[in-house]
């Protein structure tokens, strides 16, 4: 899942290009923008001139154009420029190195005494007792990372915990910067992902016990079921904030995209763009859907 897989994908889109958004379940993504389904319908199908569209009244220079127009290992070298990659720091010899297990065992305050020669454990960080790094009426979540918690720094990995209220759904986004892995800790939900040619990859139902693994890059989103709160717990493998890039909702790509150039490739006006970007007034954590199910299944 390195350098070596990347694939553009496209935001906006139609029947050609096909917009990421459209691999999620339709029922999901009308939710979560909080428009009908048949508005959706005509939102994702309306762009069919491909993935460069003409701009009336636009004398600029399209530098995404010239930038589909390199080889691939030159869009690579061009894209480890504008990020400016930088290498993980090795920890020094003379640091200890802590396991995935031990972080474990401090973080959930497991019983047991992690015991090294000439090196002292550090104190416990209960989750639990950190403050929700993002809360509303339909939810919380909480993350960890090597500034909050220096083991981290040696593992290369971040925590979090995030809890749905009843119906409510974690906001399709992507992870840029690392993998993600879960396990329920309570109740059920479902688990969507999306491959970067917006088809649906999985739309699983996981319960209590289930773990999940959702690859860099692949958008996806989290659903609790309509019969109780969804709660779970995981890793990413990035000690570093991670910056989810959040698709759709207020403060999201959908609303710091939008303009004539947004419009022109979903095929429509600015004023319905506005609109339907508009419509959605909560971020991150979106309110209940009929999208979530209870006991019925699908994979």
């Amino acid at each position: 899942m390195g350098w070596h897989a990347f694939q553009s994908f496209f935001i906006a889109g139609g029947i050609h290009p096909v917009s990421v958004l459209a691999g999620f379940d339709h029922t999901t993504l009308s939710a979560a923008l909080n428009v009908s389904t048949a508005e959706l319908s005509t939102f994702l199908t309306r762009q069919s001139s491909g993935p460069i569209v003409h701009l009336s009244g636009s004398q600029q220079t399209n530098m995404w154009s010239k930038f589909l127009a390199q080889e691939p290992h030159e869009r690579l070298a061009h894209l480890k420029r504008i990020v400016n990659l930088e290498e993980e720091v090795s920890p020094k010899e003379e640091e200890p190195t802590w396991s995935l297990r031990k972080i474990l065992f401090k973080l959930l305050k497991i019983e047991g005494v992690v015991k090294r020669v000439d090196h002292k454990a550090p104190s416990a960080y209960n989750l639990y007792n950190k403050k929700p790094d993002f809360k509303n009426d339909y939810g919380w979540s909480k993350k960890l990372d090597e500034s909050d918690y220096s083991p981290l720094k040696q593992s290369g990995n971040g925590v979090y915990l995030v809890n749905l209220s009843s119906g409510s759904l974690m906001a399709p986004h992507v992870n840029p910067t690392a993998i993600e892995y879960g396990i329920v800790l309570k109740g059920t939900g479902r688990i969507q992902i999306v491959y970067p040619n917006g088809t649906l990859a999985m739309n699983a139902r996981v319960q209590e016990g289930d773990v999940f693994w959702v690859p860099q890059y692949f958008p996806f989103c989290q659903i609790a079921s309509t019969n109780g709160p969804f709660e779970f717990f995981g890793f990413t493998t990035s000690a570093r904030r991670n910056h989810p890039q959040f698709l759709v909702g207020k403060n999201s790509l959908m609303q710091s995209l939008r303009g004539p150039e947004f419009a022109a490739a979903f095929g429509i006006g600015e004023k319905r763009l506005e609109r339907i970007a508009n419509a959605q007034q909560e971020q991150v954590i979106l309110p209940s859907s009929s999208a979530a199910p209870g006991d019925k299944a699908t994979h």
